[in-house]
């Protein structure tokens, strides 16, 4: 089993945390996994994006070039990795601030309004959340109480009803496909 998975969004949406605890929650099921964030402009508002590789055998680079999945969390990150992703791959939109379609139809597409789930859950910085908890639905590379565990790990200092309302936005997220 491989699953390269490219994250992408603006910067303060959560997207290097998302993609550290997509590959914790691989481990936590005792898979091999590793991350790569992209750092620079993006720290200032602009795309930002992550590398996850999560295998049942070794990992050899943790750069993720042709994607099996690309979950973007908003409008640029859609003509900037959708290019990449393999055929047949799939793609997981934020169909919040996502207003453009895809270009391809060779690839899956998923629609999840990760903006306004996370906002009826009462907080919108959650958004990343749902968006994972749609891909551990729709991929399976993970399960959902992996990543629930795995935030346990990742947040450390998360309190215990802002863990609460992480699995909320997973569940959540898993619900929507």
């Amino acid at each position: 089993m491989y699953q390269g998975i490219r994250i992408s969004g603006f910067g303060g949406q959560g997207i290097v945390s998302a993609g550290v605890l997509l590959a914790q929650a691989g481990l936590t099921e005792g898979k091999k996994a590793s991350w790569f964030p992209s750092y620079g402009a993006e720290m200032r508002g602009g795309t930002a994006n992550c590398s996850v590789v999560i295998a049942s055998d070794e990992v050899y680079t943790p750069i993720v070039i042709a994607p099996d999945t690309v979950i973007v969390m908003n409008e640029p990150s859609l003509s900037k990795f959708e290019p990449l992703l393999k055929k047949g791959g799939l793609l997981i939109i934020n169909s919040s601030l996502v207003n453009s379609k895809p270009q391809r139809t060779d690839i899956k597409i998923l629609n999840v309004p990760c903006n306004e789930i996370a906002q009826k859950l009462g907080n919108v910085k959650v958004a990343n959340l749902v968006a994972l908890g749609a891909f551990a639905a729709a991929a399976q590379a993970v399960g959902i109480d992996a990543v629930a565990k795995a935030m346990k790990t990742v947040f450390k200092r998360a309190t215990p009803e802002m863990l609460e309302l992480n699995k909320k936005a997973l569940e959540a997220g898993a619900k929507s496909i």
